[in-house]
């Protein structure tokens, strides 16, 4: 049900516009109120089973546009829409963002501030490219998402290890399997909100972001205010990317980071932002970015006007250390400016943390979201309501042995 917690307010603002057809990799279960037919193809990246899907549902329905919203299946879901005839950016756009190499060399091309990187397939390589580039350096897959496989090292002693834990990461994907090791960008960490319709592109948001403490990169919360200054400073830089890229329809997520006070791409998402981010827009700026991909998808102007001016941040609950899950609890008044409180872990879960060979799905407890006037103020209440929350994990039985 995690999907529902996290794309369920997408599939919602789909459906208040549009009859929704649609290919999942289960059989449906939340989504049923919000759809009007559905056809499960077990691994939707398979191009073959996809594209059936999709030409069996043109059959039964006048089908005026498709999209998604899930990384993994970008490349193929603009194949499909190319085979049905309708809108989308090209295949091959698409792909150049999912590999992150492809991204970074068209960067350079187009003069878009970007990183440093090489791409490397072994250790040897690794460490030829970091002396080169310098330390400290980001290692990642180069074909991934939410920051799984991406690790900082800061000496020669730290690489061997940096390296193999983001080649494990990058064996999962069938994509490309390759690790990056990049100039580590030493500034805040933002993404710029985009929506770009007929090569036109509007910068309608900048989500602030506060990250995990080094070597691992875990997003701790995200805020967005309407009116962040830092809109007018990385537009141009967000507008670049995406032509460098060859975007010309759809919503975008892009990757920042800000040095010295100018903004050096990470990477372009070409997709809706991921934990709850075109929720706080819309709850800030009250655009509707689920909708606006989606009219998008079917040739249509989307709507970006403005009707609220305020704030909406998002902080995402993670335990101090491993182990399980013994004790969670929100108690207490329930302010105004609380939005929503989820929890996608009950006691007795346990939770890996990356040092301990998890990741952010295996160790997330939840998360609360929290309004107010400014970015600030509503990422302050955010702090605040992880606060007030019982959380309470056991030692892991290692440890306790260790001790």
């Amino acid at each position: 049900m995690e999907a529902e917690a996290y794309r369920g307010y997408c599939l919602q603002s789909l459906a208040a516009a549009y009859d929704v057809v649609l290919i999942t990799g289960e059989e449906p279960s939340w989504e049923v109120p919000y759809i009007r037919d559905c056809l499960v193809v077990p691994d939707p990246t398979d191009q073959a089973a996809l594209s059936a899907a999709g030409l069996a549902l043109a059959e039964r329905y006048d089908l005026a546009g498709v999209f998604t919203w899930t990384e993994w299946y970008l490349v193929p879901v603009a194949r499909l829409a190319r085979q049905l005839g309708l809108p989308t950016t090209a295949p091959e756009v698409m792909q150049a963002c999912r590999n992150k190499a492809n991204s970074r060399a068209l960067f350079a091309r187009h003069g878009v501030p970007s990183a440093t990187s090489t791409s490397v397939r072994t250790r040897e390589e690794a460490h030829t490219a970091a002396e080169r580039i310098g330390y400290p350096v980001v290692l990642k897959p180069s074909a991934h998402a939410a920051s799984i496989g991406v690790i900082r090292a800061d000496t020669p002693e730290q690489l061997a290890d940096a390296y193999d834990f983001a080649a494990r990461a990058a064996a999962q994907g069938t994509e490309n399997t390759s690790v990056l090791v990049e100039e580590y960008l030493d500034g805040p960490e933002i993404s710029v909100e985009c929506v770009t319709y007929q090569g036109e592109t509007t910068v309608v948001a900048v989500t602030r972001k506060t990250v995990s403490a080094p070597p691992f990169f875990e997003e701790l919360s995200h805020s967005v205010d309407a009116a962040d200054p830092l809109l007018d400073v990385v537009a141009p830089t967000a507008r670049s990317a995406i032509h460098a890229l060859g975007i010309t329809d759809g919503v975008s997520h892009i990757e920042m980071r800000l040095v010295d006070g100018q903004p050096r791409l990470i990477e372009v998402n070409g997709r809706l932002a991921g934990d709850m981010i075109g929720h706080l827009v819309h709850l800030a700026t009250g655009i509707d970015l689920p909708r606006a991909a989606a009219d998008i998808a079917c040739d249509r102007a989307p709507d970006l006007t403005p009707t609220r001016s305020e704030a909406a941040a998002i902080r995402l609950i993670y335990p101090e250390r491993s182990g399980r899950l013994t004790t969670l609890r929100a108690d207490g008044p329930r302010p105004p400016w609380l939005h929503r409180v989820h929890f996608q872990r009950s006691p007795g879960d346990q939770l890996l943390l990356p040092e301990a060979g998890g990741d952010m799905f295996s160790a997330r407890i939840g998360y609360v979201i929290t309004t107010g006037p400014a970015g600030d103020v509503a990422h302050a209440r955010a702090e605040q309501a992880v606060r007030a929350l019982t959380i309470e994990v056991s030692t892991p039985p290692d440890a306790e042995r260790a001790a």
